[in-house]
């Protein structure tokens, strides 16, 4: 009794654990660079300008530069500047009063005060008050001067330098994870046409609950298309791929109504099933058709084309729907429906737009 249970807490562990993996590995060049950077700005204040201490270097370059690609030259602006504030505001006002309650209470009041004055945004705020509070409490040194000011811009020097360098793979994940959708969907179609087959409703279930838990691919290709945006926008040497991210960000919500009608289409196949109603294997041969079609989409997409070569066979499906018997059963008329349903939201991802795409396919066949 009690096995059943133990295994979805396994399965759901192993799940939790995998996907742990894959965000770190999504993000393992992001760690490398913020960790590169942070050496680098120790040895550059160290080395170079003979700082004997520089603490606040790393800690500009580090935070500036962060784990995500998004707006990423304006928050290393405004953290520079932030971090720089205050440190200085902190380093000049403890050498004239010391170290203290009320000092501090003046320190961060002052800085942010500053911050405001210069119109900066809340992270650049954020950071004068927390980089004044460090120095006014952890490393007062009125002997220091300027030196932890200078080491700050030093940091967000490198972070700069450090923004513009971006690797390709954030380009290539749209395009990628564009192509995982559209085989899940296609996987989801040859699922169905089995199941419109050999009408096994615990399989059907299973299915539903297998097309139910698809929602992380779209926000998964939501935030690689956002990533790929930012990085084309922020480093100078990714401008040319512009058009070919820009291509795949507009894809999004095409593919978002494609899987979400696909997932509709097994929810009737489930229902259709568990209540014992026959789905003509006509049907069925459409649903295996349009996932072949689905696989061209992908091969398509995965090699950051859009999909026009696919149309013909997604057209030649959406043909077939024309032509088949239909049946007497609603359960079953519903199937039918959805993958004409499938079929117009696939033909958007081809380049066609609703009105076009609905065009193309054919009455469906009188009873």
């Amino acid at each position: 009794m009690e096995v059943a249970p133990l295994d979805r807490v396994w399965s759901r562990g192993r799940t939790s654990l995998a996907t742990r993996v894959r965000r770190l590995q999504a993000k393992s060049w992001q760690v490398a660079q913020c960790a590169l950077a942070a050496g680098v700005a120790w040895w550059v204040a160290s080395e170079v300008f003979d700082h004997p201490v520089p603490f606040f270097a790393p800690i500009a370059a580090v935070v500036s530069l962060g784990t995500s690609y998004g707006q990423r030259l304006r928050r290393v602006a405004e953290v520079t500047l932030g971090v720089a504030l205050g440190v200085l505001v902190a380093d000049l006002l403890v050498i004239g009063i010391g170290s203290g309650w009320w000092q501090l209470t003046l320190i961060v009041a002052l800085a942010m005060s500053v911050a405001f004055l210069l119109d900066g945004g809340q992270l650049f705020v954020t950071q004068a008050a927390v980089q004044s509070i460090i120095v006014a409490t952890l490393l007062p040194d009125p002997d220091a001067g300027l030196i932890r000011w200078s080491d700050a811009l030093i940091g967000g020097g490198v972070a700069l330098v450090a923004a513009t360098v971006v690797p390709a793979a954030p380009l290539r994940r749209p395009r990628e994870q564009a192509a995982v959708v559209v085989r899940k969907i296609a996987g989801l179609l040859r699922a169905a046409a089995d199941v419109m087959d050999e009408g096994e409703p615990d399989r059907a279930l299973d299915l539903l609950a297998d097309a139910r838990a698809t929602d992380y691919l779209i926000r998964e290709l939501q935030v690689a298309a956002d990533e790929g945006l930012s990085v084309v926008a922020s480093s100078p040497f990714r401008i040319r791929h512009r058009p070919g991210v820009r291509r795949m960000a507009e894809l999004v919500d095409p593919l978002d109504r494609a899987l979400r009608s696909t997932r509709v289409l097994v929810r009737h196949t489930a229902v259709a099933t568990y209540h014992h109603r026959a789905v003509p294997h006509d049907y069925a041969t459409i649903a295996r058709d349009l996932a072949d079609a689905a696989e061209e989409v992908a091969v398509e997409l995965e090699a950051d084309r859009l999909a026009v070569a696919a149309r013909d066979s997604l057209l030649a499906v959406g043909a077939a729907t024309g032509s088949v018997h239909r049946s007497s059963v609603l359960s079953a008329e519903s199937v039918l429906a959805q993958l004409r349903s499938v079929i117009a939201d696939m033909l958007l991802i081809t380049g066609l737009d609703p009105l076009q795409a609905s065009d193309a396919l054919p009455p469906p066949p009188g009873r």
